[in-house]
């Protein structure tokens, strides 16, 4: 049976994801997809971008198809047109829905071009800028030197890709100071905020022009040197400079040196007095500048005023005569620190009469008053200078500096308050306490000077004699003239630790060192010192480093021994008899140079260059070679002389040692039980002999001194038993001989404890809280994990009897459970069998009671227990 399908066409597609008319900025991912419904058999989907067929992802359900499409948004997506196709085999034309994109791009680059192409000073250019392609249109800008700067009105005209290409022009005026000036021009798409932009600098053509010309009246005094210097600038910078001296040649003279725009006469004379001209060419042109020297002697100042005073909104009449010859009104100038030139000009008035120069300062004011200079420079010598004191009236001006603010003393002592203020006319003073005048000078309990500082500022001192504690609190002071009055309260206190400095700057720095100042505080009522503080700021694990500043009104110091091309945080305290400040926060950072300053130089560099002086540095160099050489030679023969003697002695002391192990095994029954005695070798033996030695302050027997020049061991053999006290204790027997001065002591527990804390006392005045127990050994704050070792030794008071030529240490017997020290060795392997009889080894036992248990060697174990009646036998110290 044939079975018949029918064949019917897809829906018409639709594409989803994207509006029309909507924008996208370049760069992002677009998805879009095409759906079909319906159709037998379904539709196959096919997408294409301006009728070039691109890949997609297709999806299929029951009665409809899919195909998505990503799309990483560039340039050319722009007003491309998205087409969907729709197809099957009931289909003769594929159904299709097209989508065209709108996609925002800035543009790539600016373009810029000046006419003409060769700048001169004079003529008007053209820079044109133009901007690449961009959607929407870019707005274009001039900038000078990053200051905007208004052009032409943008044109734009179609560009690539559906963009817009603008352009702006720029016209200038060429003179000599736009020549290296950097315009830049900025295209910005305002849409995606995104511009680009490009620079060009200036190259302008133009003749030499002089810089800080000198006054034309020159003159110098005769038999001193005369150095007219120039400096001129153009472009071309191939500048020629040319002298003369009224229209000759200058440099036929041999006493004249002309160099560039230099003119140097090194001898003058009358007649060097003339018209010189300096003349400067390029290839653009030239330019030339004229002095008239005169030879005579220097002008100075005759007098002045010291100060002049006027009231509010008088003008000031300052003057200054002065003596010269030449001497005219362009010699004398007035200058004030803080006013620029164009003050000078609007704000005063200045004449010449007869050599004397007139200056009017125009209605001045409070903040006017300071020194005026009068400079007189005819250009013989160096200038002279005389200041003038400009005082306008005001009314006084309390000091409120931290210093003066507050008073101390103690309780007997005579207080001093200090009352500063500035005015004008003269001040006068008046203190009071508690509302009441305190007289002046009338009584033995007060005492007041009042002085003058300088022109302005007044100074008033009030003693309080003999403290008492009623006497503590605010003082008042008030200070009067004609234009007003002023009041502060200073206040008595007993005395105190200071206050902290105010303020601290960095003054200086080198490539070793920082100068550093501060405003001190309030000194507590006693002279302050100062402690200041400093660390790299990088290194945040390492400390501070300290440095005092000793002596009387110091507000200044140098840090010295700073590493180079570093940055230091640096701070402050003050301190005095009865305490300290506060440091200052650390906010102060200073870095010292990171190049060394021309005159230091190393030892070396002036050996180097003696010897090329004197000519003998080839000689000095192979001196030092046959030295070296000879120096090692008789170097190595000592040597082998010193390892010689050393090896023969060490013969001789192992032939000793084996002649005297049996007067040494007495001493090793001393540290050991009878059951070991077989089990101890040569190395023990020394060991023994060693610990023994080290206990018996130097008073054992000959041999054991010479065993003890060995270094001390850092373990010890212990039995497992519990020693009924903390530690066992012992008593040293020795014979007593005449004391020996030795210089070096040695201490037989030599181990270093972690966590210890070691103080020490720096040389010097300066004092530890941590005072030094024996001036042999460091004290050291044991750590709070180990027990302190090695056990004290007890002498003769412990009522034992002395073993006569001994020179070793016999134990006691305790009861109780001990810790050994940490650094212990226990001994846990079994020794080998006793040599002693079964009968021997029972009698022995009857007499010393209980066999200990059989000892292995391994480190010390804590958690071992041992037992609370055993000796504390084999313990070797």
């Amino acid at each position: 049976m044939l079975l018949l399908s029918q064949t019917d066409p897809p829906s018409q597609p639709i594409i989803h994801g994207y509006t029309e008319a909507t924008s996208i900025a370049v760069g992002t991912v677009q998805k879009i997809s095409c759906i079909s419904s319906g159709g037998n058999p379904l539709a196959t989907l096919t997408w294409y971008k301006n009728d070039k067929k691109i890949n997609s992802v297709t999806k299929v359900n029951d009665r409809s198809v899919s195909a998505e499409v990503n799309i990483l948004v560039n340039v050319t997506d722009n007003e491309a047109r998205y087409k969907c196709e729709a197809s099957n085999s009931a289909t003769e034309i594929p159904l299709f829905e097209t989508v065209t994109l709108n996609v925002y791009f800035p543009p790539d680059h600016v373009v810029i071009r000046k006419d003409p192409p060769e700048l001169k000073t004079g003529t008007i250019a053209t820079l044109t800028c133009d901007s690449s392609s961009s959607n929407p249109e870019a707005r274009l800008s001039w900038w000078r030197e990053g200051i905007p700067v208004q052009g032409v009105t943008n044109v734009t005209k179609p560009g690539l890709h559906g963009g817009k290409v603008s352009s702006i022009m720029l016209s200038l005026d060429i003179t000599p100071e736009l020549n290296g000036i950097v315009y830049t021009c900025q295209a910005t798409n305002e849409a995606l905020q995104r511009s680009v932009h490009d620079a060009i600098t200036l190259e302008v053509l133009y003749k030499p022009i002089f810089s800080d010309v000198p006054t034309e009246q020159q003159t110098g005094i005769e038999g001193q040197p005369m150095v007219l210097s120039l400096q001129a600038t153009g472009n071309p910078s191939n500048i020629v400079y040319t002298w003369t001296k009224d229209g000759i040649d200058a440099g036929q003279d041999l006493r004249v040196l002309v160099d560039g725009p230099v003119l140097n006469i090194t001898k003058l004379r009358k007649e060097d007095s003339g018209v010189y001209m300096c003349e400067a060419v390029n290839s653009e042109g030239s330019t030339s500048v004229k002095f008239n020297l005169t030879v005579q002697y220097a002008a100075v100042i005759r007098d002045a005023p010291e100060f002049v005073m006027v009231n509010p909104g008088e003008n000031a009449h300052l003057h200054c005569v002065a003596e010269g010859n030449p001497l005219s009104e362009s010699h004398i100038s007035w200058r004030r620190e803080g006013f620029s030139d164009s003050d000078m000009e609007q704000r005063t008035e200045r004449t010449y009469r007869n050599g004397t120069s007139y200056l009017v300062v125009q209605t001045p004011t409070r903040e006017d008053n300071g020194n005026f200079y009068c400079v007189v420079n005819n250009g013989i010598g160096s200038e002279t200078t005389r200041p003038v004191y400009l005082v306008v009236k005001y009314k006084p001006e309390m000091d409120t500096s931290p210093q003066i603010s507050k008073a101390a003393s103690n309780t007997g002592d005579t207080g001093r308050l200090v009352c500063r203020a500035s005015g004008a006319p003269k001040l006068r003073f008046t203190w009071s306490r508690e509302g009441a005048t305190i007289p002046v000078n009338t009584t033995e309990k007060y005492y007041i000077d009042s002085h003058q500082v300088d022109i302005v500022k007044y100074e008033s001192v009030l003693l309080v004699k003999h403290v008492r504690p009623s006497d503590y609190g605010g003082y008042e002071c008030v200070v009067r003239n004609e234009m007003g009055f002023a009041t502060a309260t200073v206040k008595l206190d007993v005395t105190s630790a200071p206050d902290p400095p105010t303020s601290m700057t960095v003054l200086n720095v080198t490539h070793d060192s920082v100068l550093v100042g501060w405003v001190p505080g309030f000194d507590g009522g006693m002279e302050p010192s100062y402690r200041i503080r400093y660390r790299p700021t990088a290194a945040f694990g390492e400390g501070y480093r300290y440095m005092d500043v000793i002596g009387s009104n110091i507000t200044s110091f140098t840090i010295t021994g700073l590493a180079m091309a570093t940055d230091y945080t640096i701070s402050i305290m003050a301190f005095n008899k009865l305490g300290s400040s506060k440091y200052l926060p650390d906010t102060l950072r200073a870095k010292t140079s990171s190049e060394l300053p021309p005159s230091f130089h190393s030892p070396s560099q002036d050996v180097d260059y003696q010897s090329d002086e004197d000519g003998r540095g080839g000689v000095s160099g192979l001196v030092i070679i046959v030295v070296t050489v000879v120096g090692m030679a008789v170097l190595m023969l000592n040597v082998l002389l010193i390892g010689c003697c050393l090896h023969r002695r060490a013969n001789k002391r192992l032939t000793a040692a084996s002649e005297q192990s049996s007067s040494k095994s007495a001493t090793i029954e001393m540290y050991a039980p009878s059951s070991y005695n077989e089990t101890v070798t040569g190395e023990t033996l020394s060991s023994v002999s060693e610990k023994s030695e080290s206990y018996s302050n130097g008073d054992s027997n000959q041999e054991y001194l010479e065993d003890g020049t060995k270094a001390a061991a850092s373990t010890y053999l212990i039995d497992q038993i519990e020693y009924p006290y903390p530690y066992p204790t012992y008593e040293m027997q020795h014979q007593p001989k005449p004391h020996h001065d030795e210089q070096d002591v040695r201490n037989a527990y030599s181990h270093v404890v972690d966590g210890a804390k070691l103080h020490y006392t720096a040389a010097g005045n300066i004092a530890t809280a941590h005072p030094v127990v024996d001036g042999q050994y460091y004290n050291i704050s044991p750590d709070a994990r180990y027990i302190p070792y090695p056990p004290q030794l007890e002498f003769s008071h412990m009522g034992q009897p002395v073993m006569p030529g001994t020179g070793s240490l016999r134990r006691l017997q305790h009861r109780g459970p001990v810790v050994p020290p940490p650094d212990v060795t226990v001994s846990h392997n079994p020794p080998p069998h006793s040599a002693l009889s079964t009968q021997q080894q029972q009698q022995q036992q009857q007499q010393n009671g209980p066999t200990a248990p059989t000892p292995l060697l391994s480190t010390f174990n804590p958690t071992l227990s041992y037992p609370a009646t055993m000796e504390t036998e084999g313990h070797l110290v």
